[in-house]
């Protein structure tokens, strides 16, 4: 029997179908003979699960790998989605039929350790900050899901979402995006963004 544990990272990309075949299959094989990385494997999917109901409850937000979007797509849920560069500014909405809104924010990633998010109105209030995001440094793209109760609740609003490089003592502005937002009935039957 092969008590090597594999790491949480490698079981989280065979769950999310990363992972070419022959690294697949090597790791499915090993699944079947060490019951503590068939445990860990279950708590993932467990938590993932979990993450979709609540998502779908829309009282939380999150950033998400793309692979998760993908699932989420693949369960039918109707996403809309926003695309933005650093400095871009966007018009953005949430229609009565949307499941989820996510936004693409690309930034220069390659040589970042950890990043956060802030988020923030232009028009003052408390901007609220999450620390150690995750965020794909070879595409370069962090995914944001914002709670959806919050995007229904709001009227025409401004915001502002940065992406913080943070090492050591020290942190850096990696890029901003602007979102204005409209609530779908302002926009008139059938307009969109």
């Amino acid at each position: 029997m092969n008590q090597h544990q594999h790491p949480t990272a490698e079981l989280l990309a065979y769950w999310l179908d990363e992972l070419d075949e022959a690294a697949a299959a090597k790791i499915e094989v090993h699944l079947f003979e060490c019951a503590s990385c068939s445990a860990a494997l279950q708590e993932l999917v467990r938590i993932g699960d979990a993450l979709r109901r609540e998502l779908r409850s829309g009282n939380v937000g999150t950033v998400v790998s793309a692979e998760f979007v993908r699932r989420l797509q693949a369960d039918g849920l109707r996403i809309r989605e926003y695309t933005l560069r650093p400095g871009e500014s966007v018009n953005c909405t949430v229609a009565p039929d949307d499941d989820l809104v996510i936004s693409y924010l690309h930034a220069p990633l390659g040589e970042v350790r950890q990043v956060d998010l802030v988020f923030a109105d232009f028009d003052g209030g408390s901007p609220h900050r999450s620390a150690h995001i995750p965020f794909d440094a070879a595409s370069g793209v962090v995914t944001v899901v914002p709670p959806m109760a919050v995007l229904r609740a709001m009227g025409h609003a401004r915001k502002r979402m940065q992406l913080l490089a943070v090492e050591d003592a020290s942190e850096r502005v990696l890029a901003e995006y602007t979102f204005n937002h409209a609530p779908y009935d302002a926009l008139g039957s059938g307009t969109d963004f």
